[in-house]
């Protein structure tokens, strides 16, 4: 078997956040928003990284593009390291990883058509001329379900989930190798929801798309995605196949986000497992496991002790003292 360059390498990346008080505006704290995390992205795999509200994985994936920067830790995109890239060397790399907002109209602008938005990125970059940007444009409207001559309208002009397949025609402007989608259908209704990811399921197949696929939606995750990562207050706590994950998760975490998701057979009785208490404040993080607060199964070692993300078996990795 040949071994495979990811698209993406991400390794202990950190980003941390001052907290400032005072007339002098004095640093107090840090907000550990991601605090250390590892995962790699191949060529043509999606890789889901799922939590709850607050978790990083919004800041995780904003971190990987340098759309803020990192407070440290290493991103390599096809074997390059570009978390120490001045702007100026960054500016290649930008053709390559492209962002799907999670609200498609806030993240339009709404003084400027739809195929100026769409087109925005080829001019920017200068790839094109004016005749041949208009004819990429339209080749992308028409791609991702949209009529050319929708081009001439304004964002408002539009349903949700045509704003959505804007978004998703301008990330795919300049032929990128990686899209990052945070949160691309949480804002749609459930049958709008379901042609967006199979649009982008297409997209994938046709020109061998990575993404990494942020979501609080597990059944969403689990239709998309080759590979899942699970976060919980800035760490990776559960990492493996999204069988794996489905069929056998260990992390107690991961236990009970899977006993929330709905079966849609009213036959079939799921014990939902309620944790207690409120996920603990990124300012100040639990010691040892931050889960331990709230695990049921948690034992002295746990509050003391960080555990590792080791491999229990082929591809699954687990942080947790008792797996």
């Amino acid at each position: 078997m040949v071994e495979r360059t990811p698209v993406l390498e991400v390794k202990d990346l950190k980003k941390h956040f001052p907290v400032k008080k005072g007339l002098l505006r004095r640093t107090v704290g840090q907000v550990y928003a991601v605090d250390g995390i590892s995962f790699t992205v191949n060529e043509g795999e999606t890789l889901g990284l799922v939590g709850e509200s607050g978790c990083g994985k919004s800041t995780a994936g904003r971190a990987i593009l340098r759309l803020i920067e990192p407070t440290s830790g290493v991103v390599k995109m096809q074997g390059q390291d570009i978390a120490g890239l001045s702007k100026k060397e960054l500016r290649p790399f930008r053709k390559q990883a492209q962002i799907i907002f999670q609200d498609p109209f806030s993240s339009l602008n709404p003084r400027m058509t739809a195929g100026d938005i769409v087109g925005e990125p080829l001019l920017v970059h200068g790839v094109a001329s004016k005749k041949e940007r208009n004819a990429q444009v339209a080749a992308l409207f028409d791609r991702v379900g949209l009529r050319p001559a929708q081009m001439a309208n304004f964002p408002h002009q539009f349903s949700g989930g045509q704003r959505q397949r804007i978004c998703i025609a301008r990330a795919l402007a300049l032929g990128p190798k990686l899209i990052v989608g945070d949160e691309p259908v949480s804002a749609l209704d459930v049958s709008i929801q379901a042609q967006v990811i199979n649009l982008l399921q297409d997209l994938q197949r046709e020109r061998k798309l990575s993404y990494l696929f942020i979501s609080h939606n597990l059944a969403v995750v689990e239709h998309i995605s080759h590979r899942i990562a699970v976060m919980y207050l800035g760490r990776i706590v559960e990492y493996a196949t999204t069988k794996q994950i489905f069929t056998n998760g260990q992390h107690p975490y991961t236990e009970a986000l899977l006993s929330a998701v709905p079966v849609p057979d009213p036959a079939i009785k799921r014990k939902k497992i309620v944790l207690q208490g409120d996920v603990p404040s990124p300012v100040n993080p639990p010691s040892g496991c931050h889960f331990h607060t709230r695990c049921p199964y948690a034992v002295a070692r746990c509050k003391v002790e960080t555990p590792l993300l080791r491999e229990i078996a082929p591809g699954h990795h687990v942080s947790c003292h008792l797996r």
